[in-house]
């Protein structure tokens, strides 16, 4: 798991940093030239991209921390290895759950603040467009934090895992089985 979560978090944060790059590179975002449209729907299409593969990420790391917390249950119950491993698993999926829901709160409420930001949207709001840059710049920084910090709680639980393992498979071979 720590290299398929290393992969997606690595996309996730160019994915951001290169939306982040493509919107800070518009010249005028309210102008009707061609290009400066051409350069805001570019910065949309990789954001919402960005945003969709940030969720994605998270997701993924949510759904191992649940599947290997019920692995780990499970396994331990049957081999009476205790409660630690378990008690440490639980600790580390809520170390690392508040950074994935805040990434993906960030996502959205960056998004809807460039939504806003479109000369073309219905809504207007003048403080939207420092608004929406106040939060892209959050949202990039949580997230390379945020991701940093799910790899740290992915790697200690796999090294968790690997010593479950170690352990049934000695206890295994002790039984004959």
């Amino acid at each position: 798991m720590n290299r398929i979560f290393l992969t997606l978090s690595t996309v996730t944060n160019l994915g951001l940093a290169w939306a982040f790059w493509l919107g800070w590179n518009i010249d005028d975002p309210r102008s009707l030239d061609v290009a400066a449209q051409a350069a805001v729907t570019l910065h949309f299409l990789v954001a919402l991209g960005a945003g969709v593969v940030v969720m994605l990420a998270h997701a993924v790391a949510l759904t191992y921390f649940m599947g290997t917390g019920r692995w780990i249950e499970e396994t331990c119950a049957a081999y009476s290895l205790g409660p630690a491993a378990r008690e440490e698993n639980i600790r580390l999926k809520y170390r690392a759950l508040p950074g994935m829901v805040l990434c993906i709160l960030l996502v959205l409420a960056t998004g809807a603040f460039g939504a806003v930001s479109d000369p073309a949207a219905n809504f207007r709001l003048a403080a939207a467009p420092m608004i929406h840059f106040t939060l892209a710049s959050i949202t990039l920084a949580g997230n390379i934090l945020a991701s940093w910090a799910e790899y740290v709680c992915i790697a200690r639980n796999g090294r968790i895992v690997q010593e479950i393992v170690t352990e049934v498979a000695r206890i295994r071979k002790e039984r004959g089985l």
